[in-house]
């Protein structure tokens, strides 16, 4: 017979669960239900308390709604001081900080010193007090003796733990670390502000510290704030490890969040490796950061080495380029693009920032200069992350005294005057000349020509320039059809350079269907998109072939909402099917342009879609291409259905450019074993680790940066840290060197099957 809980033990239970579903999600990045069943957990304990709030306590989920606003934040002092970082700007400043750790510890060149490394995010500082395991404080850093009572504010941030898990945490633990917002949850909060006509915010550094900072905790839990852990403050008893990675290790353990980028390096080597792979892969991690903090991890060391008053002298911050910098914009100027997009381009006083100077940044498009309202002579934030074109973030000093106008979309193109054209409703506004426009002529070759597409070794920016000037070459199928004394007559050119020219564009003609496709430069079809097209279809005349049918689908429901609207309004107030304003006209959001054209393309006319039952409306895609939307199916079928781009297309295959047919795809994609199989790497290994992803991804398998139940094989090198322990917790196979190996040496042994 089924056991009745009593209300204490319903409430205990549901307690345990959400607590549960939070580490799932705040630590281990492996939610195990929706959010709509999490919430009606949450509901549920909210009601048993509500009914017996004498059973309310402080490390309740439900206390994290957030406490009344305060009139000040009080000042606590820290029980030990948190101390700041000192900074390195180069390799050799961070060889400097190595000398001085061997000349301190008096050790050898040939003694290996290891270090905990972890990125340095771009957030808020924070210490946090647990007693008995509940946690009683949360406290900014403030000066660094003392600093701001945040307590109500930290308790609404999911990812703090209200009480740890586990066991053998002392009576006393502080925690620190850095409270910082997730991109996602910056984009949708500014998206938030936006909307509702309030100011956003610069970056997600100061999104953090804001939030944090509220006096009103309500507010606070609004926010999408996170924490990762990365150190400690005052330990009753004692250390609870050996190391600085074990110890956070135990955090882990105890469900408190540390960085899934937490690695131990060996040396001045180990440190600059990990910095430059964690700099390559900056742009794709889920939140910012400014650089990559090295830790000696040995904690008798750090003992041994001590500090200065205000930083560790085991410890530095490697600092990566500058990403924001204040300039002046000069004048806004008008670019076309291959694709005939006219872009706004702030030209701007240089400003060394990114690691580059930038003279140039993009405004996007009309929408965002308005929105930013960006003019001449205004001081701007510019932002340059990684490889991204630069952009002018926020104007930093409005106060223009009348000194200059609104900036104006040009009525027509700077390049070949054609009329500018802007859809209403659309943010991009585009040239109408088409092939006509020497801007988009010249792009469209050099895209064709570059690297991921066609790869023709030689054809630079300059000399497309000129072929493009001298109209020798009016689209890329031209580009075989020049002779070697055209060339040569080129400036810079001559008899080797026109004939190693010739020979690159011979050797251009056998390529894959998905390097063509991605030369062809279909607006939003990139490489991956490009290789997805040939793998699902295999070949380029089922591609051509692609109607709207074949990719968008109207549901059912859709197709009843939209038959009864159009008998429901009286037929004087029906426009044409054709008209761009028709889907506004019955206020349906998912009736977007392509599905018009589907329309158009079933029924040809209003006439015909009126007379169809709700049933003949509705239609079922014959395709499901992963990533393909109505968005991408409406550039995909208007591109090949332009007559010029097919004769284009046509003369290409003419002047000899083929690929492998559907016969041997294989051949053009290679086999991947490893297809579908998620791998993270971590560790120090003997090869360079993007030298192993390559080989990984080669074979089909995806490289991720964090490990989850979804992962399939964790490749683990000497001093693995955080991810080998979560590896082993949720049971994923881990692979050494050797094990590597075996796995690439099967993946390459070929198939006995068939």
């Amino acid at each position: 017979m089924k056991k009745t809980l009593t209300v204490e033990q319903k409430i205990e239970a549901l307690r345990s669960e959400i607590d549960h579903h939070n580490r799932q999600y705040y630590v281990y990045d492996d939610p195990v239900i929706p959010d709509a069943e999490y919430d009606r957990l949450l509901r549920e304990l909210q009601d048993l308390e509500a009914q017996h709030p004498g059973l309310i306590t402080p490390d309740s989920p439900t206390q994290r709604v957030g406490d009344k606003p305060l009139d000040a934040f009080d000042t606590v002092a820290h029980s030990l001081p948190m101390l700041s970082l000192d900074n390195a700007f180069d390799e050799q400043e961070m060889a400097d900080f190595e000398r001085r750790i061997r000349d301190r510890l008096n050790l050898s060149e040939a003694e290996p010193i290891h270090y905990l490394a972890e990125p340095k995010l771009d957030g808020l500082a924070l210490n946090l007090r647990y007693e008995k395991g509940r946690l009683t404080l949360g406290a900014t850093r403030g000066d660094g003796t003392s600093g701001e009572n945040v307590t109500s504010n930290v308790r609404t941030i999911k990812a703090i733990p209200l009480k740890l898990s586990g066991e053998g945490w002392p009576d006393v633990l502080e925690v620190r670390g850095e409270v910082f917002m997730p991109r996602k949850g910056f984009d949708r909060l500014n998206q938030q502000a936006r909307e509702a006509g309030e100011k956003t915010f610069v970056n997600p550094r100061n999104a953090a510290a804001g939030s944090l900072r509220q006096l009103d905790p309500r507010l606070t839990a609004k926010r999408p704030l996170s924490f990762f852990a990365y150190g400690f403050g005052q330990i009753s008893s004692g250390r609870i490890a050996a190391r600085q990675s074990d110890c956070m290790n135990r955090l882990f353990q105890w469900d408190i969040p540390i960085s899934p980028q937490l690695e131990v390096v060996v040396g001045i080597e180990g440190c600059l490796e990990y910095y430059n792979h964690i700099l390559r892969v900056r742009d794709d991690l889920l939140y910012d950061i400014d650089g990559v903090v090295f830790k000696i991890d040995d904690l008798a060391l750090q003992e041994r080495i001590g500090s200065v008053s205000r930083a560790p002298r085991w410890a530095i911050a490697y600092k990566f380029p500058a990403q924001e910098e204040t300039t002046r914009v000069e004048s806004i100027e008008f670019q076309v693009g291959r694709t005939g997009a006219v872009t706004p381009v702030a030209r701007l006083q240089p400003v060394f920032v990114g690691g580059v100077t930038v003279s140039n940044a993009t405004l996007h498009n009309m929408d965002e200069v308005a929105r930013k309202d960006v003019r001449p002579g205004d001081t701007v934030m510019v932002r340059r992350a990684g490889d991204v074109i630069p952009e002018v973030v926020s104007v930093v000093d409005p106060n223009r005294e009348g000194r200059s106008r609104p900036v104006e979309l040009p009525t027509h193109c700077p390049v070949c005057n054609s009329q500018i054209l802007r859809p209403e409703g659309e943010a991009v506004a585009r040239c109408s000349g088409g092939l006509f426009c020497g801007a988009q002529r010249k792009e469209a070759i050099k895209h064709f020509a570059s690297r991921k597409a066609l790869d023709i070794e030689g054809l630079g920016d300059k000399l497309v320039e000129q072929l493009v000037e001298q109209e020798l070459v009016k689209d890329p199928a031209d580009l075989y059809a020049l002779s070697k004394e055209q060339l040569a007559d080129l400036e810079r050119m001559a008899d080797k350079s026109a004939q190693n020219l010739l020979d690159a564009l011979e050797k251009s003609k056998i390529t894959t269907l998905g390097r063509f496709l991605y030369a062809l430069g279909i607006m939003g079809i990139g490489e991956t998109m490009a290789n997805t097209l040939a793998r699902s279809l295999g070949n380029l005349e089922a591609i051509m072939a692609l109607r709207f049918a074949d990719m968008v689908e109207i549901k059912s429901s859709q197709a009843a909402k939209l038959h009864q609207a159009l008998h429901a309004v009286p037929r004087k107030q029906h426009l044409p099917l054709d008209d761009p304003d028709f889907a506004t006209n019955f206020d349906f959001k998912w009736l977007t342009r392509t599905h018009m054209h589907l329309l158009m393309e079933k029924f040809s006319d209003l006439d015909n879609l009126m007379a169809a039952e709700a049933k003949d409306i509705a239609n079922i895609p014959r395709l499901s291409i992963d990533g393909v939307g109505t968005v991408l199916a409406d550039q995909l079928v208007t591109f090949f259905r332009q007559e010029h781009n097919r004769e284009v297309i046509a003369k290409l295959q003419q002047a000899g450019v083929h690929w492998p047919d559907a016969s041997s795809a294989a051949s053009e994609s290679g086999e991947r074993p490893l297809e579908g199989k998620t791998i993270v790497i971590t560790g120090t290994l003997s090869r360079p680790r993007d030298e192993i992803k390559s080989d990984l991804e080669a074979l089909g398998a995806k490289i991720t940066g964090s490990v989850s139940k979804k992962t399939d094989y964790l490749i683990a090198g000497e001093a693995a840290g955080s991810k080998l322990a979560k590896a082993e917790k949720l049971g994923v196979p881990v692979l050494d060197e050797s094990g590597l190996q075996a796995l690439l040496d099967a993946s390459h042994q070929p198939s006995t099957e068939g």
